[in-house]
């Protein structure tokens, strides 16, 4: 029996023996996806601190005993357990968690982040809401995707120049544009800025050189925490932009895939007025051939009615001699031919007093045709991989004479080398072609500038724009309606003048990484963005109005900007505690980036002989030059600390020098911190599927600066030229050089941003609700502006740090499933963006700066004056008496008002005893800051089909509407004749209420169009039906006996109707221009432009 238990024993203790080894055993795999190895790969025994992470390949090894528990995690990846067996290795191929993949964003630098890391708001836009759009400008794409982001068009007009503004504006002087990266390199997203606008030149940004169709993914990097690595560039927030090249070997198809988007859209006017028809040209009810509509009615009774015209110039038929037999065609000989053929032996033919639809007939249907080609792939092992995209744009305008022409190609690629080295490039080059005819700013008169929509827009209704001759046969000149023929005929110049813009443009990087170990990484990226726009500006001799169109001008220059961005940085990932709760990314390194801006041109006026544009056919030349270079040199460091996967601390700082301004004011520090909070992840009782199911706390402060452009502290010289018959420098040109008129100022300093943001991010209801809630406060000191200074100095101005502008807002992201399914049943998802904000002026040394529009009060401008909002519109105003009441003089009309006088809380009138305490401002009229926007986005499907659409709002924000004043002023869209007017107010001298009468034609031609700026202020409210799209997907089983991978078509739309209910109805006028160019103004129409709308399909196939 003892022999019996001794064997048991002897058995037992064996067992055990055994299985103390068996727990010493080593496991080894490979980890992987469904495009290749996964390098960073947490392995970790369950249960236990042990664990690992696989190395650059894929592979690991951990030790672990058979029954132990491994647990694979990767951010972005549905997490994965496997028993320990009898086998020594486990392979392990992971899958996408799509819960969790829009998590990973790209941060600064082209750091990816996990989102749930981030202490401040990201706000993503995809590739599926950029492609296959109606605009071939990419900024313009993004409008309405991102909370914060403001953005404003030129006009429509085809090439037109856009604007990018995140959380508002902030300088009065310095660039409020946003920072475009494009691949990890900074993208120069220049206005061309040097083209005379006078002479209507459109500026085309150089957004239009990025192919739409080639972006990969965008991410909004709102706040100064976010962006505070890009140093002063990121001031204003970052668009963050991956190309499909620049993304090569992210993640993509094994096997060679080519994908083929084509899309046509129709382009249209979208604003055009409601013209009325019951009365043509002249004034106060009486015929003439008019800039103005207040003629008689084109029905021939009542009293109203043409036969009732006390001029008695239109017949019994209904006719008038013809425009051209009775102004100076005739009178002044301009053209015997025309002269003979309208007056023939003395009769003039007689024209028809009806109405025509001019401005419909001048404008036309523009067309879009895109097409993007790309071809993608990868070798097995994902080690090689490579991107190339072609894109084709052929867009012409609604307006004769509006075109783009743009080619791009990208060819992008990154390869794994097994020596450690990781290398990756992209190159991208676009030539863009843009044409079109002057579109200036105007007020109803031509008197800015050469405005062709001015010249159009307030035709008289009685005159048949395309049914008249618009040429001087004799000479080639502008021939037109009004008896002096001083307004250009707008066909002559769609025929006759031309800005044009034609620019290539290499951009791209290179970058190489070096892996000294899983967890250390020195990479080196290099990149570059050359281009060159070739201008031109012209127009034949024989135009009106102002000297350029009368003689004739050719103005030719090139703009050469080159730009060489550098880029090193270490980064490392550890983990600092054996239970792996607590880790450590960090990243440091440097930046360098050279800027040179070279103008070179001529300038000629005084055309020789008509239809020859060269510059030798020109009596004078002068050159166009301009020279600028900026090196920017930056140190920056990163460090974010995890601690058990809920909470998160970054601490970030840049130091940047830069190379224009002396050395005691060329350097600036910033400092950035954030954190966020997980309470769903620290707690386990406040998580629930049905509930909340996920929340972020979140909280950063960051610093940036923004210096000035040029070279504001030295003195500048200047070249002059004066030239009598020959070229600049021939046998009779002088050329000399002068000493600018601006004062340099050595002290000038660099302004300084510094804002504070805190939010949260939740989702509910099993990530059927999701929320994102930001508040920001942002100040900005010792802001830069432009002083004037007096005569007797010998300069006109200089630069000074004059200021502080304080200000805070609002952001709000709410996404909500209303409908969703596991397959391909209905689903509806609704997406709603909110923002506002306000800047205030809260020091200022000076009463008040007028920086952008006109000094001229008349025109109007914004003004920083302090305790206002940033950007208020002054202008003139009606003159009101000590109580408030309106002033009307002895003619019934308002009396104007340049200047007020009010105290330091900007009440008028001023009634401190203490003289000093009272100031002098123009007044203020409006205020262009909106209320707030808002943006509602819903995505619907179901099986095959989708529909989606965009629904904006925005609330509030003043504009000064040239065109709706026109429309008014000139008649042209007001249908009442009969009634009068008695101005609200009080006569002059007597203070009586006024009760003197005046006729239509003089409340809205002296008033509204020639009156007080304060009444062609309008509330730019407007709700619009941003995008609308209907698409159909094919199946698989359909595709299965074709060559396509993927086949869908969808039908889009853009900007098809509006309402901005705050302006007159029958102006349909819209808000959403940039009537002073794209800049710091805004608020400002000067018949600009229209908006357009644009329809069409497109077709995406995959092979």
């Amino acid at each position: 029996m003892k022999t019996k238990f001794s064997g048991i024993l002897t058995l037992l203790l064996a067992f055990v023996v055994h299985f103390t080894f068996a727990q010493d055993k080593t496991i080894s795999g490979t980890v992987s996806d469904d495009t290749g190895p996964l390098p960073g790969v947490n392995i970790i025994v369950k249960g236990t601190s042990t664990g690992t992470q696989t190395d650059f390949d894929g592979n690991y090894s951990i030790s672990a005993a058979a029954g132990d528990v491994l647990v694979f995690s990767f951010v972005g990846y549905t997490t994965v357990e496997r028993n320990v067996g009898a086998a020594n290795t486990i392979d392990v191929t992971l899958a996408e968690d799509v819960s969790v993949l829009e998590e990973v964003v790209v941060t600064a630098q082209g750091i990816r982040r996990e989102k749930k890391a981030l202490g401040y708001a990201v706000s993503e836009v995809g590739s599926e809401d950029i492609e296959s759009r109606t605009e071939g400008d990419v900024a313009r794409v993004l409008t309405g995707k991102a909370s914060g982001v403001q953005i404003t068009s030129q006009s429509g007009t085809s090439g037109s120049a856009t604007n990018v503004v995140i959380r508002g504006y902030n300088s009065i002087n310095t660039s409020n544009q946003a920072l475009f990266v494009v691949d990890g390199v900074p993208f120069s997203s220049d206005t061309n800025s040097q083209g005379n606008f006078l002479n209507g030149n459109v500026g085309s940004s150089r957004f239009l050189d990025l192919d739409p169709n080639n972006i990969e993914s965008v991410n909004v990097l709102k706040g100064l925490a976010a962006a505070t690595l890009y140093g002063t560039a990121g001031r204003n927030g970052v668009i963050v932009i991956t190309t499909k090249s620049g993304a090569a070997g992210a993640s993509g198809p094994k096997k060679t895939e080519i994908t083929v988007n084509q899309s046509y859209f129709v382009n249209e006017m979208a604003s055009t007025p409601d013209y009325q028809d019951k009365y043509g040209g002249g004034f106060d009810q009486s015929f003439g051939w008019f800039f103005s509509n207040w003629g008689p009615g084109f029905a021939p009774d009542g009293v109203d009615g043409y036969l009732n015209d006390p001029a008695g110039i239109i017949d019994a038929n209904g006719t008038v001699a013809h425009p051209y037999a009775t102004n100076v065609v005739c009178t002044q000989n301009l053209s015997p031919i025309l002269c003979n053929k309208y007056n023939p032996g003395g009769t003039p033919v007689r024209y028809a007093w009806r109405p025509y639809d001019s401005v419909d007939n001048f404008f036309r249907s523009g067309g879009v045709s895109n097409t993007s080609i790309n071809i993608r792939g990868a070798t097995n092992d994902g080690n090689l991989s490579y991107n190339v995209n072609y894109g084709h744009l052929d867009e012409t305008g609604f307006t004769p004479g509006n075109k783009i022409v743009r080619n791009t190609l990208s060819v992008g690629g990154r390869a794994k080398l097994s020596n450690k080295f990781t290398v990756q490039a992209s190159i991208n080059f676009s030539r863009n072609n843009v044409v079109s005819p002057p579109v200036a700013a105007s007020r109803g008169n031509g008197t800015l500038g050469w405005s062709t929509f001015g010249n159009v827009f307030f035709t008289p209704r009685n005159v048949d724009l395309m049914g008249l001759e618009w040429e001087v046969p004799e000479t080639g000149g502008s021939v037109y309606y009004r008896n002096g023929n001083d307004i250009i005929n707008p066909r002559w110049s769609v025929a006759n003048a031309q800005n044009g813009q034609l620019t290539n443009r290499v951009f791209g990087t290179a970058q190489i990484s070096y892996d000294f170990t899983e967890n250390l990484q020195l990479t080196y990226r290099a990149g570059i963005d050359f281009y060159n726009e070739r201008n031109n500006a012209q127009s034949n001799k024989g135009g009106v109005n102002f000297n350029n169109a009368v003689f004739g001008f050719l103005n030719t220059w090139d703009n050469n900007v080159r730009i060489w961005d550098h880029y090193a940085a270490l980064t490392g990932d550890f983990t600092l505690t054996n239970d792996q709760k607590l880790g450590l990314t960090f990243t440091a390194g440097a930046t360098s980036r050279s800027r040179e801006f070279d103008q070179q041109g001529v300038a000629s006026s005084g055309q020789i002989v008509y239809g020859i544009t060269r510059h030798y056919n020109y009596l004078t030349q002068s050159p166009i030059q301009f020279l600028q270079e900026r090196n920017i040199l930056g140190v920056f460091g990163d460090a974010s600390f995890d601690y058990d996967d809920f909470i998160f601390v970054s601490v970030s700082g840049r130091q940047d020098w830069v190379s224009n301004l002396p050395t005691d004011n060329n350097s600036k520090f910033y400092p950035s911190v954030s954190a966020s909070f997980l309470p769903t992840a620290a707690f386990e009782g406040l998580r629930s599927d049905k509930g909340l199911n996920y929340l972020k706390i979140r909280a950063g402060l960051g610093q940036s600066a923004g210096f000035p452009t040029g070279y504001p502290t030295v003195a500048t010289a200047g070249q002059s030229t004066q030239v009598g018959g020959g070229i600049a420098g021939g046998p009779t040109g002088i050329v000399t050089n002068t000493i600018s008129n601006f004062r340099p100022n050595p002290d000038l300093k660099p302004e300084l941003v510094s804002e504070f943001e805190v939010g949260f991010d939740a989702r509910f209801l099993s990530n059927r609700v999701n929320a994102s809630v930001s508040y920001f406060d942002r100040t900005t000191e010792d802001l830069i502006v432009f002083k004037p200074l007096p005569p007797s100095t010998g300069f006109s101005q200089t630069q000074e740090n004059i200021g502080k502008v304080e200000g805070d807002g609002w952001e709000v992201d709410l996404g909500v499933d209303i409908f969703r399914s596991d397959d391909d049943g209905f689903n509806w998802n609704s997406r709603v963006n909110f923002t506002t904000s306000e800047q205030i002026v809260t020091e200022q040394d000076d009463d008040q700066i007028l920086y952008a529009g006109s000094t001229n009060p008349v025109l109007g401008a914004n003004a920083a004056i302090r305790g206002e909002q940033l950007g208020v519109i002054v202008g003139t105003a009606i003159e009101r008496d000590a109580d408030g009441n309106f002033l009307v003089d002895t003619s019934g009309n308002y009396r104007i008002q340049n200047a007020i006088s009010v105290n330091q809380n900007n009440t008028n009138p001023c009634t401190e005893t203490i003289l000093e305490n009272c100031r002098n401002i123009t007044p203020i009229i409006g205020n262009p800051n909106p209320d707030y926007v808002m943006n509602f986005i819903n995505t619907l499907s179901y099986k095959n089909f989708n529909l989606g659409f965009q629904v904006s709002h925005t609330k509030g924000g003043d504009i000064a509407a040239a065109t709706v004043a026109t429309l008014l002023g000139r008649g042209l869209i007001v249908e009442d004749r009969k009634n009068t007017f008695i101005l609200p107010g009080v006569n002059i001298g007597t203070g009586e209420e006024n009760t003197l009468q005046i006729n239509n034609s003089s409340y809205y031609f002296n008033n509204v169009l020639f009156g007080p700026k304060e009444l062609t202020i309008y509330d730019g409210s407007v709700i619009r039906l941003q995008e609308i799209s209907f698409g159909y997907s094919f199946s698989d089983k359909f595709l299965e006996k074709t060559p396509f991978g993927a086949l869908s078509i969808t039908a889009s739309g853009f900007n098809l109707w509006y309402d901005a209910y705050n302006t007159p109805d029958r102006s349909n006028f819209d808000p959403n221009v940039a009537g002073v160019g794209i800049g710091n103004g805004r608020g400002f129409d000067y018949l600009n432009g229209p908006s357009s709308k644009r329809y069409g399909l497109s077709i995406k196939a995959s092979f």
